[in-house]
């Protein structure tokens, strides 16, 4: 923590390096409770459009596009707090909020088709877990996390625990890996245990009207921009300079790369501050269409790597990025969203699964090698999506596997070809084959990603660098590669309690940063989640 807290905050300027939820929270934390006057709040963004990860984009003629999706739930307390204050969309008396909540009183998650194997559905009544799956388990969550090490998932359960109807929800619940962090796992179990007796029908998961960009990212910029808060897109920080002492660290010049290529430089003076992004899970992605296929991109090419590369090297304090994004094919997956004129393939989900739109969640097809997964969101996804025009998203956690059908890796495939896939996994080719061929899918989009399971790499303390690391005078870390104690990567409310973080130590305010929701102390929920883990 600093030294001392600003108590002159109208003499600071603040930049906030990327444009995603950690960097949007702190702006309206920084205005709202700080009193730092918008206009000296600066976002600089190396990409033309918002969001960070929380995104959402396209048109009914060209098709929709969504990398991915954050489940989220009743008690994201940062979470929900930034959104009361943030109108929603479309009416300006509603808070996103309020919206959110009404919308899931509507739509409540209860799927009732989350594995399928031979296009049939699996009775995930049981997660089948044998006793010394469930010992372990219960070890897992008491034991410390000091002691876990770099601890891979695989490392503490035996190869069965792989095959139950519990793994299989899990890691596609999730996006975890047999090789993910072990450490990871169990904070997710400590931090989600509450959810655990509904888990098999995503009980408890709360989604946003629209997709993430137009619900959240979008209604927040407007909501900054109304204050004043100054945004530079292509605005790229490619280094940051800091004055290093035993008892001092301080940032003191960004460079900066404009869209022209053109260098500059901003210096940080007396009052001012920089709260760095470091890393980011879709950077370096490229997306491909109904007819090409995505290329897979380096880390050469992503710029919030190569920044946190550089910081890292100039104190050990700045954590260790490699850790996370040397390897990247235990780290990639691969989405797709697709768009169709036509009704037919949700009215079959639909009558198959016994879900509308919208309350069914994931659907994964358990002997697919992609082991792929599909979403139907409560149509529209969009505001400007048609009430003809239908999408959906699917994921691969193995893409570089020979498809089942397709004898291709996913990761060398077509949108056309995905698609294909999945027609063979849910039994209805002769179904969808005269949809496609009146070319009713106006597209699906495949996205190479990778970078997006990085987070889950198995690390130790220390690897990622503290939101404000000791003696830090004027800089903070946020997002998913800042260290957050007890809480969970991979959600918004990590990213938020960052951005309360970073605000509420570095300036004088009379808040304090919203405890991390504690259910594993209640017995209840304990005795709730011991008898769901025997079924």
């Amino acid at each position: 923590m600093p030294k001392t807290k600003n108590n002159n905050p109208r003499a600071s300027h603040i930049y906030l390096i990327g444009s995603g939820i950690a960097s949007l929270a702190a702006a309206v934390y920084l205005e709202k409770d700080a009193g730092v006057p918008g206009e000296n709040i600066h976002i600089l963004e190396q990409d033309d459009i918002t969001g960070g990860a929380c995104d959402g984009s396209g048109d009914p003629e060209k098709g929709f596009l969504v990398r991915g999706g954050r489940m989220h739930e009743k008690h994201y307390e940062c979470y929900w707090d930034l959104l009361s204050h943030i109108p929603s969309l479309e009416d300006p008396d509603v808070s996103v909020r309020d919206e959110s909540f009404e919308f899931n009183e509507r739509f409540v998650s209860h799927a009732q088709a989350r594995l399928l194997k031979e296009g049939k559905k699996i009775d995930v009544s049981s997660f089948g877990l044998s006793l010394s799956d469930q010992a372990d388990l219960l070890k897992l969550t008491f034991t410390s996390e000091e002691s876990l090490g770099n601890k891979r998932i695989e490392d503490w359960f035996s190869a069965e625990f792989f095959t139950t109807n519990y793994w299989l929800i899990w890691t596609t619940m999730f996006a975890f890996q047999k090789w993910s962090s072990l450490a990871e796992m169990r904070r997710y179990m400590k931090r989600f245990i509450h959810l655990v007796e509904g888990l098999h029908q995503l009980g408890g998961v709360m989604r946003t009207k629209y997709n993430q960009y137009h619900s959240v990212i979008l209604p927040t910029q407007r909501y900054l921009e109304a204050k004043g808060v100054q945004f530079a897109l292509h605005t790229q920080v490619v280094d940051v300079d800091f004055d290093l002492a035993a008892d001092s660290k301080r940032a003191t010049v960004l460079h900066i790369v404009d869209r022209d290529g053109k260098e500059d430089e901003i210096v940080l003076g007396e009052h001012d501050y920089v709260f760095i992004t470091n890393g980011s899970i879709t950077e370096s992605t490229d997306t491909g269409s109904f007819d090409r296929v995505p290329v897979l991109k380096d880390k050469a090419s992503s710029g919030a790597w190569m920044l946190w590369e550089r910081i890292a090297a100039k104190d050990k304090a700045f954590g260790n990025p490699g850790v996370f994004s040397d390897n990247i094919d235990l780290q990639k997956w691969y989405s797709f969203t697709a768009t169709l004129h036509d009704d037919t393939f949700h009215d079959y989900m639909e009558n198959f699964s016994g879900n509308v739109d919208g309350t069914g969640g994931l659907v994964t097809m358990t002997d697919s090698n992609w082991l792929m997964s599909i979403v139907i969101a409560r149509q529209p996804h969009f505001p400007n999506q048609p009430k003809d025009v239908k999408i959906f998203w699917g994921y691969g956690l193995y893409p570089d596997r020979e498809g089942n059908y397709v004898k291709k890796k996913m990761s060398e495939c077509t949108g056309a070809e995905i698609l294909e896939e999945l027609w063979y996994h849910l039994k209805i080719q002769d179904l969808m084959r005269p949809v496609v061929e009146a070319g009713k899918v106006i597209n699906c989009i495949p996205v190479a990603m990778p970078f997006v399971d990085s987070l889950f790499m198995p690390r130790t303390l220390g690897d990622r660098p503290e939101v404000i690391p000791e003696n830090a005078e004027n800089f903070a870390f946020m997002g998913q590669f800042a260290e957050v104690e007890k809480d969970c990567v991979f959600t918004v409310e990590y990213s938020v309690r960052c951005a309360q973080m970073a605000v509420y130590g570095h300036f004088e305010t009379d808040k304090k940063v919203i405890p991390v929701y504690d259910s594993i102390h209640n017995p209840v929920v304990l005795m709730k989640a011991a008898k769901a883990l025997s079924r």
